[in-house]
């Protein structure tokens, strides 16, 4: 269950590198909102696989689930709830507006991660067959 891959870090940190980018110099109507929602689901898969062999399709749903929650919690305002609205950080990790397209880019991410989870092992195993 436990252990480490470089290959599933490496693309964390460039996918995190890629947010940050899209954070400080991206300010448009597509990329920033939308695109980096979908990269952040992406990210918490390969963060997750980096140190856990864990199955695909179960961390997959279980990043979506988390997705979801902090989405949920933007609802109730948790960042208010919780006396941090000053915090820029803690507005821009947990977010502060809830949006059903957030959750739409949230299931793309994921459904992207499975259909390159599902590729891979179907290219493993012709190539084990052949």
């Amino acid at each position: 269950m436990l252990k480490f891959s470089k290959t599933n870090l490496a693309i964390t940190i460039l996918l995190f590198l890629v947010e940050v980018f899209i954070a400080l110099f991206i300010n448009d109507n597509i990329i920033r909102p939308y695109i980096g929602d979908v990269l952040v689901v992406i990210l918490l898969y390969y963060l997750v696989k980096s140190f856990f062999d864990l199955a695909h399709v179960k961390t997959a749903i279980a990043v979506l689930l988390f997705a979801y929650c902090i989405e949920t919690l933007q609802y109730f305002n948790i960042v208010g709830l919780l006396g941090l609205s000053h915090s820029k950080i803690a507005n821009i990790i947990i977010g502060t507006h809830f949006s059903w397209i957030d959750i739409l880019a949230y299931t793309l991410g994921i459904i992207i991660i499975l259909v390159v989870e599902n590729f891979k092992r179907t290219k493993n195993t012709r190539m084990i067959m052949s």
